[in-house]
Parts: structure tokens; sequence; C-alpha cells
């Protein structure tokens, strides 16, 4: 790294810039650290959120909880979190555990790779630290699905280790705080945040500290209609000093994410259906689906269908009646799926046959299991 590099950020009615390297003297780059840290500790003391995941100093359930945290909202967390913890209370258990197993415990709340990553990284764990979490950063970085924030957390929070964190809330509350414009996306504003961050954590309370930011940001400087009046930095606040404190940080535009139409057979043949799991990696790695294939809408359903289950499987297959149209939006694409009936015989030796009843037992994506559902209320499931 450049230690000379600077990153110009916009400072209430006037430009300056922060160097970017790491100073230990925090109170020379960081104007009235000390406030900051006073007034957000002690208002953190009777404001601090009442989750379940602060009620324990277990070093596995924190890192459950912050791998969970992940893109994912606190509410919806909580009961998966909860769900999750009574299925693997222990590390040693998680690891013994089928990774189907636990996808399935995880469905629902997607991103299925950090249920991949953590059942992979709780094998190392017992391989190499014989169960124990590690309390360093280089160990912890080396596990799959923890980066610099997820360690950062482990450390502070765990350990209480005066290591700095950058989530989302973080972002957003020293961007405000310091009225920096640049958007969080962009390598040289997260680097600059990177530098705040690291330089406001006190010694010895980062674990309040670091707890006590990511509060702020999702209770009272929120993306939308942030609760000024009662911030305890609104006196130290530059983008509240600006008078629009929505302005920052500057987002990215919006992109229109793509619309894809598929078609989805429910192969069914003696009170069973057809099912395939996708591969380990990408997108709902290791959940089982309903074979399905990407088409153009003016392409004839059923026609297409008989086609595809031909070229993969090596039936000849009778389209019947439709299950129904299915939605599903995803972070970088929509999906409709189209799910046709489909009678034929067992002579593939590709996919797995299910009873009909059990396919509450395997973990599958929520369109996926949109369509279980459908059928195992349909009368239409025993006709083949």
């Amino acid at each position: 790294m450049n230690k000379n590099r600077s990153v110009p950020i916009y400072w209430g009615r006037n430009h300056a810039k922060i160097p970017s390297a790491i100073n230990a003297d925090a109170t020379s780059i960081i104007p009235e650290t000390t406030k900051i840290r006073t007034k957000l500790l002690r208002w953190f003391k009777r404001n601090e959120r009442d989750l379940p995941w602060r009620k324990t100093k277990d070093p596995y359930a924190i890192w459950v909880s912050e791998i969970m945290l992940q893109q994912t909202q606190v509410a919806t967390v909580i009961p998966y979190y909860e769900k999750f913890l009574k299925t693997f209370p222990t590390i040693q258990s998680l690891a013994q555990a089928h990774l189907s197993k636990v996808l399935k415990v995880w469905e629902g709340l997607g991103y299925y790779s950090r249920a991949r990553n953590l059942h992979q990284a709780s094998r190392l764990i017992e391989k190499r630290f014989k169960g124990k979490i590690p309390d360093n950063l280089k160990d912890l970085l080396d596990l799959p699905g923890i980066g610099r924030y997820t360690a950062g957390a482990i450390l502070s929070i765990v350990f209480n280790k005066t290591v700095a964190i950058l989530d989302g809330n973080v972002k957003r509350v020293l961007s405000r705080l310091y009225a920096i414009s640049g958007n969080p996306a962009i390598s040289k504003t997260e680097d600059l945040l990177w530098h705040i961050s690291e330089s406001l954590v006190p010694k010895g309370r980062a674990s309040l500290f670091n707890q006590a930011i990511m509060d702020l940001g999702a209770m009272i400087c929120t993306p939308k209609d942030p609760q000024c009046p009662k911030c305890p930095l609104i006196d130290l606040c530059k983008a509240y000093g600006s008078g629009k404190p929505e302005r920052f940080p500057s987002k990215a535009m919006n992109k229109k994410i793509p619309h894809i139409e598929s078609v989805a057979a429910v192969i069914r043949k003696d009170r069973k259906v057809l099912l395939r799991q996708r591969p380990l990696r990408g997108l709902l790695g290791g959940l089982w689906e309903f074979p399905n294939w990407k088409i153009h809408r003016e392409e004839r359903l059923r026609l297409r269908l008989r086609k595809h289950i031909k070229d993969e499987f090596g039936m000849n297959v009778k389209v019947k009646e439709s299950v129904g149209t299915f939605q599903q939006i995803y972070s970088h694409f929509k999906l409709t799926l189209f799910a046709f009936y489909c009678d034929g015989v067992k002579t593939n030796k590709k996919g797995r046959w299910v009873p009909i009843p059990r396919l509450r037992l395997l973990p599958m994506s929520r369109i996926d299991r949109k369509i279980a559902d459908t059928i195992q209320e349909s009368p239409l499931q025993n006709k083949s």
C-alpha cells in the first residue's frame, strides 16, 4: 500500500484529505475521537438491542450469527440462528453433520454458500485447531467464508481485541459522521472508511464500541429517514451539519436486473417425482431441484420441455397439466418458472426418484419448495 496516498472527501463546506495509511495517534487524524467514543458508549449502555447472540460469549455462536447476518436483516436471521444452534449446538456437531442436513436447516435463509463455508470451516477448525475458533486474524482469514469484517467482528466481540469492523451500518455512520461523499463500494472510499474505523476503536473496549456503532446504524442512522434528533453524535456529525444527511454516502445507480424464464418438469411415476441435485459450487449449490431449463418466451413450452428431458435423462415423457407459474427474485436476477406435470418411466440413471411425502426432508430453494408444496397439496400428484 502506498503510505502517501490520500483520498479526497467532502467535509462540511470544505474539502479535506485524510491519509489512508494507519496512524497510531488516532486523535491526530480523526477529530474529536474521545468525544465520539464517550458519547457512543454512553448511548449504547442505554439502548443496546436485545439480540440472542448478545447473550453469549461462545465464539461458535457469535461466528454463526455473523455469517448469517451477512446480507440479511436481523429480524430474518433470529429464528434461523436459534434453529441452527438447536440443531448444531457445537462446532463438533456441525463438523460431523452431513452437508445436506446443514443446507436443510439453512433452507429459506438464502446465500447458501454461507452454509457450505460454515460447514467446511467447522471441519477445518476441528482438524487444525482442536475445535477452538482461532483468536488471531491470520488464522481466521484462512477459513472459508471469513473475510476482514467477519474476522474483525469475532476478534473484537468475542476476544475484545482492538480490531475494527466495517459492515453496511458502520459504513453509513462513518460516511455521515465525516460527510464522506464517495460510494463505499469503491475501494478508495472503503479503504478510507476502514482507516477511520480502525482509528476510532478504543483499546480495551472494542467489543462494546463495535457493537455500539452497528446498533447506531441499525436503529438511528438508517438509510432512509435517519432519526438525527435522537443521535448521540448529532453535534459532531458533518452530514447533519450540511442539512442533507441522506446524501451520504453516495449510492451506485440501480441497475435493471435481468428477467430469466425457465420451464420445469415434475416428472412423476408410482407416487414419486424425479429430482436432480445442483453442483456444490455456484448458485444454490447442493440443493435439490425439479429439472428445469432456460427458455425464450416465444418457444412452445411443452415441446421444448420434452426435448430437454429426452436430451438430459434419455426419457420420453408426456407433458400434462400445468403445476403453476412461480417467481423468485434473487440479488442479481428475477426468475419466472413455468412448471408442468410429466408422466414418464423410471428407466434413467440420472437424478433421484423421491416419494412425494419425503420432499419436505430435502433442502430446496424457495421456488422449488413452492413447487413441492403445490404438488403435495394437489390431487393430481397421484395420477401416474
